[in-house]
């Protein structure tokens, strides 16, 4: 079954689709913190949004994919390591769809359109452990969700129904472990509305309502004991703004029945309180809860995350910190929190938004966040993440993954006071690293961007070479000068594009193909034999052990002559040969027979005997020679070419079809 999924993955053409939406949000009086403005994208040069772009900052790689608005869901495919989905609001698709995917981990690209037009914002997205992905989106003026389902990755979209009922903010996730209750699929909506789907999303049945008289209600699956996928758990939102509670629900079997496990006033103030909103630097922020359960088989098997965000002290306006807790019964009792965030003056600095990650194959926890300590004026941030390999007792130091400061403040992306930022990014792993997706100001607009935490450089010296035919090489170092917590394998391939019309490249590695340790480099040879001239380029990959991460660096390539060669055979006769191949586009190779030594010259001509190329005019030593011709300038038609070698003449024609 994976190889056929594979193998139909494998086959898929890319189609790209453009749908505009128009949408409007409802604002409610009693809840500020509902919904968003409609926002009004500025007129920016397309190139800014081109999706599948790499942004390459001091050897590290951000994607730009997509510039749609804020809010990203994101998901992973168990099945494939290399496949990832990712999607935001879609205010304004003038500029690329509101989905995109990565099959390979390297190209991002836009989605065919799922099938419905009404879409109002907040995607969030799951894969099965089939490798099927669900994508629920707000519709209907905020009443509800709808879902769409990829069976191929998220190339596109094959059904839509409905599922989600209320007002604002869902969630969605999905069973990937097996067990008795694979594959199920829980959907959660504000008000407080829980749906389950058992039959691959083909239905959506509401299975509980609980109070979330606050926006940011949230699903999550972890094992029950023994049983993989045997626990569902759901956090709801109540209180008020600055008073808020997080409840914990569990259901343990399937979504039947859920039992309140706790109810914790762990939430408080986010940056500055200002128009009943949460902000940082004038940019809305959320309060909201983040969970997320250990489903690995190792140490913390079933522990309950939760990561959220709260200033130092707690009162409007100072700077807020991440936190984390856990629970190892269910929701029932948490642990002392722990800052997530290392630095040292946190009074200085804002973090904030964070998402979080738990590996289903190593219970690694994953998190990200904003942050401003490389800002001294805090008008500007970065994504920084870390990664706990113990449970939360401990963190990795924080490492930058976005490779760029970008403004908080975006002056140009409307929203009112406080400005909209969105209310939360999100992040995925697969077993070696975690993909992150975040919204990013650098442009002063909305830009959407992912990386990979952890990560390895990547550069190449030098960044052109020369190659001399017939069996000359050129040797250029790829390089990893620095990681941020990256210590798994590096491995190095390469291959040469355009193919030649002629000839062949080798590619190989020296030294191997492999680095483990970090800083370091190794040898990629390019040898050329009897290439056809030109201008190419070397492309070099590097992946971990599962393909991921995986960047690309270019280098460029030119192939010079000698484009004829002498045999030590010394023909009888003078000679000129057919052309090779013919018709021919656009380049062919021309032999020819020198008996004895004399002046050579070779000329083409079009049908109304005007020349167009000249070989040669040297004096050349017996033997049997060639020449390349390459008529890439020229255009279709009947050509002919002329030799002149002593007092011998010869004329062929040759036919140019492009």
């Amino acid at each position: 079954m994976i190889l056929k999924r594979l193998f139909l993955l494998s086959c898929l053409f890319i189609l790209f689709g453009i749908v505009r939406t128009e949408i409007s949000y409802s604002q409610e009086v009693v809840d500020p913190n509902r919904d968003y403005p409609v926002y009004v994208r500025p007129e920016l040069p397309a190139s800014m949004f081109m999706p599948g772009a790499v942004i390459t900052i001091d050897d590290y790689d951000n994607w730009h994919i997509g510039t749609d608005f804020a809010e990203v869901g994101m998901a992973g495919n168990p099945m494939i390591p290399t496949n990832f989905a990712a999607a935001w609001n879609n205010l304004n698709a003038s500029y690329g769809a509101y989905s995109y995917y990565t099959i390979n981990g390297i190209d991002w690209l836009a989605s065919t359109q799922p099938v419905w037009t009404s879409m109002n914002g907040d995607p969030v997205m799951a894969f099965d452990g089939l490798g099927n992905l669900y994508f629920d989106n707000m519709t209907g003026g905020v009443t509800g969700t709808r879902v769409a389902k990829s069976t191929n990755g998220g190339i596109n979209y094959s059904s839509v129904v409905s599922a989600g009922t209320g007002n604002d903010k869902n969630w969605i996730a999905a069973v990937q472990t097996g067990g008795p209750y694979a594959n199920y699929i829980y959907q959660v909506m504000t008000p407080g509305n829980i749906k389950r789907s058992t039959n691959l999303g083909a239905t959506f049945t509401q299975v509980g309502t609980f109070s979330n008289t606050l926006p940011g209600m949230m699903v999550c699956i972890g094992p029950n004991g023994s049983t993989n996928g045997g626990a569902a758990y759901v956090v709801t939102h109540t209180g008020s703004s600055t008073a808020a509670t997080y409840n914990f629900y569990c259901s343990t079997d399937g979504g039947t029945t859920w039992v309140l496990k706790s109810s914790q006033n762990f939430a408080g103030y986010v940056g500055t309180y200002v128009s009943s909103r949460h902000s940082v630097q004038n940019m809305r922020t959320r309060p909201y809860p983040f969970i997320i359960a250990d489903n690995s088989n190792g140490a913390n098997r079933g522990r309950l995350y939760l990561v959220y965000t709260k200033n130092n002290p707690n009162a409007s306006g100072q700077k807020p910190n991440i936190y984390l807790r856990y629970s190892d019964n269910q929701g029932t009792n948490w642990s002392d929190s722990v800052r997530v965030n290392d630095d040292l003056n946190t009074q200085n600095h804002h973090q904030w938004f964070p998402a979080s990650w738990c590996d289903i194959n190593t219970g690694h926890l994953y998190i990200k966040w904003l942050d401003t300590r490389d800002c001294p004026t805090s008008d500007s941030c970065m994504v920084y993440g870390t990664v706990s390999t113990d449970g939360g007792a401990t963190f990795a130091p924080n490492q930058k993954i976005s490779n760029k400061k970008f403004r908080i403040n975006c002056t140009s992306c409307n929203g009112g006071t406080p400005a909209y930022l969105g209310d939360y990014d999100y992040l995925a792993s697969n077993g070696k690293v975690s993909m992150v997706a975040w919204t990013d100001f650098r442009n002063n607009s909305f830009g959407n961007y992912v990386g990979y935490f952890p990560d390895f450089a990547m550069r190449m010296n030098p960044t052109e070479g020369t190659i001399t035919n017939p069996n000359g090489f050129a040797d250029f170092k790829m390089v990893v000068p620095s990681v941020k917590l990256y210590s798994d394998t590096v491995i190095v391939s390469g291959e040469v594009t355009p193919t030649p019309a002629m000839g062949n490249f080798v590619i190989s590695t020296p030294n191997g193909n492999k680095l483990t340790s970090y800083p370091d480099s190794l040898t990629v040879r390019v040898t050329v034999n009897n290439v056809t001239p030109g201008a190419y380029v070397l492309n070099v990959l590097a992946k971990g052990p599962n393909g991921t991460p995986v960047h690309k660096r270019a280098v460029s390539i030119t192939v010079t002559g000698p484009t004829s060669i002498t045999t030590n055979e010394v023909p009888l006769t003078f000679k000129l040969e057919q052309n090779y191949p013919n018709p021919f586009n656009p380049v062919t190779r021309i032999n020819y027979s020198i008996a004895k030594a004399s002046d050579v010259k070779i000329t083409v001509f079009n049908t109304l005997g005007k020349q167009v190329a000249s070989f040669r005019n040297e004096k050349q030593d017996p033997g049997n020679h060639f020449v390349l011709f390459n008529a890439n300038s020229l255009s279709t038609g009947v050509y002919y070419y002329k030799i002149e070698a002593g007092s011998f003449t010869e004329v062929k024609k040759m036919i140019l079809m492009k």
